[in-house]
């Protein structure tokens, strides 16, 4: 089993990594979102990413109109920051995002706890599928991202799955 629940990993992963640990600590962003479990996901934890890969930051958040107001509090003054809210899988989601230090950081905040959400089921899914099929399987991945291929559907095609993709990943949790 994996733990990503902690971001300290990052400090011994790659440059990009370690970078992001450093930007993550330096500015307490996961101190500032404490109150809503964060977790960082997405295909930088797991090594996968591109030049163009943005952080995800996954967040639980049972009181959405709060949740709104402490992000705009925090990150409302920061580069490109956006901040919206949609319906993913019958839920209300809040998603915010914005640039620092070159990085584009994506807040993700819905009503059920952060270990609960696809994210993070995905990333756990992704990195044991990425360690049992080995470094030429996340070397063609990483070839289908830098296409435009998103990392699901990336998975999906390289794994022969058929139907949706994020479903499909979601099947083989177990």
């Amino acid at each position: 089993m994996y733990c990503f629940d902690d971001i300290a990993y990052l400090q011994q992963g790659s440059d990009k990594q370690r970078r992001v640990w450093e930007l993550l600590t330096r500015h307490c962003i996961f101190e500032k979102l404490a109150l809503f479990d964060p977790l960082l996901t997405g295909t930088i934890p797991i090594g996968i990413d591109t030049p163009d890969s943005d952080l995800d930051i996954i967040c639980h958040c049972p009181d959405v109109p709060h949740f709104e107001s402490v992000l705009r509090s925090l990150f409302g003054t920061e580069q490109h920051f956006r901040l919206h809210c949609k319906v993913i899988g019958g839920r209300t989601s809040v998603v915010c995002s914005f640039e620092k230090e070159g990085f584009m950081i994506e807040i993700f905040g819905q009503d059920q706890p952060s270990r609960l959400q696809n994210a993070y089921r995905h990333l756990l899914i992704e990195a044991r599928l990425l360690e049992e099929r080995g470094p030429e399987f996340r070397q063609q991945i990483i070839e289908l991202k830098q296409q435009g291929v998103k990392t699901e559907p990336a998975f999906a095609r390289l794994l022969g799955l058929e139907g949706d993709a994020y479903e499909a990943l979601l099947r083989l949790e177990s």
